[in-house]
């Protein structure tokens, strides 16, 4: 069974333009680390960073990490705050974009101390709204510049870009896998990957498992969240509860590819008990897990060689729909 984890804003307090005092109480880190703890069947965590409240002494987080079984896999800067809204790295201001890599820098030390696998990029203000409003090759420039310059100042740290199409901008700098696999590779260091959100992908109107497969094949593929929406947004619902079948091929995807991660939840539960939508999320993807194990590849392949869909579809669906009926 894989390790499963969670980015620790599952656990937060969700605000959008029309409930702007937010569902539910405010959550601080140690909080939404307690509420981790309970699911169960976690075992790392994604954290944000500066902690709530930014005074909080990584010290405490150690301890609550400890003290609920947990370990933090990654830390995220945020980037993609009200401060950074003209841009992180791509900031018009100098400054700005200098306080952008200041406070990756400072993630990074705090990801050596919690030993996390990878410190994660998501730059959601990077791009731009309007035509003309910004010369791209400038963005793309100065995006590149950025993370090649943290990368090479924390070489023993990996890096991992989000990429997604877009929101908050209109349009993001890292809006694809095939464009963020032309930046790393522009980039030209080892310690740059990507991490593969799949509803990003979903949203980006690519195939999840496809997505996953280009990015292993250039041994960039570092991380994986997991979620599901429309396709029309980012809407970060619990794993399956849309498109259980390309959930499905995702997670066969990486299994054919020899890809061995921890499987992390990136869901938002607006409405939802944060606790109980985790334990949803990871419900499916054990019955997945389960599934894996027992459809048949053989025939699968053959389908596949053939390209016979209608071949294809009876096998998964035997393999799913059986283990899915034990929920």
């Amino acid at each position: 069974m894989p390790l499963f984890g969670a980015g620790i804003w599952h656990f937060g307090r969700y605000v959008d333009r029309y409930a702007t005092d937010g569902y539910g109480p405010p959550v601080d880190t140690l909080g939404a680390i307690e509420l981790a703890g309970q699911v169960g069947e976690l075992s790392v965590v994604d954290l944000t960073y500066p902690f709530d409240p930014v005074d909080l002494p990584v010290e405490r987080v150690e301890e609550a990490l400890k003290g609920n079984g947990l370990r933090a896999i990654a830390v995220t800067p945020e980037i993609y705050t009200r401060r950074f809204s003209r841009g992180a790295f791509t900031n018009p201001d100098e400054g700005v974009r200098r306080q952008a890599i200041d406070l990756v820098s400072e993630a990074a030390e705090v990801a050596r101390r919690l030993g996390c696998d990878y410190v994660k990029l998501w730059p959601g203000q990077d791009g731009w709204d309007y035509p003309f409003q910004a010369d791209h090759a400038e963005l793309w420039r100065l995006s590149l510049d950025a993370v090649r310059e943290l990368a090479t100042n924390f070489p023993d740290l990996r890096f991992a870009i989000e990429y997604k199409p877009r929101e908050p901008r209109n349009t993001m700098v890292f809006s694809s896998v095939a464009k963020t696999l032309l930046g790393i590779e522009e980039i030209g260091l080892p310690n740059v990957g990507i991490l593969l959100d799949f509803g990003h992908s979903l949203y980006g109107g690519e195939s999840p498992a496809d997505a996953a497969r280009l990015a292993i094949s250039r041994g960039r593929l570092f991380a994986i969240d997991v979620n599901d929406n429309y396709r029309g947004w980012d809407d970060d619902m619990v794993v399956g509860s849309v498109h259980l079948t390309e959930t499905f091929e995702f997670f066969h995807a990486l299994r054919e590819a020899g890809w061995d991660g921890v499987w992390q939840l990136d869901q938002f539960p607006f409405r939802e008990d944060s606790v109980e939508a985790a334990r949803a999320g990871i419900r499916v993807m054990k019955a997945i897990h389960r599934a894996l194990g027992i459809v048949d590849r053989e025939a699968l392949a053959a389908a596949q060689r053939a390209q016979d869909a209608l071949a294809a579809q009876r096998i998964v669906q035997r393999a799913l729909l059986s283990v899915m009926a034990d929920q």
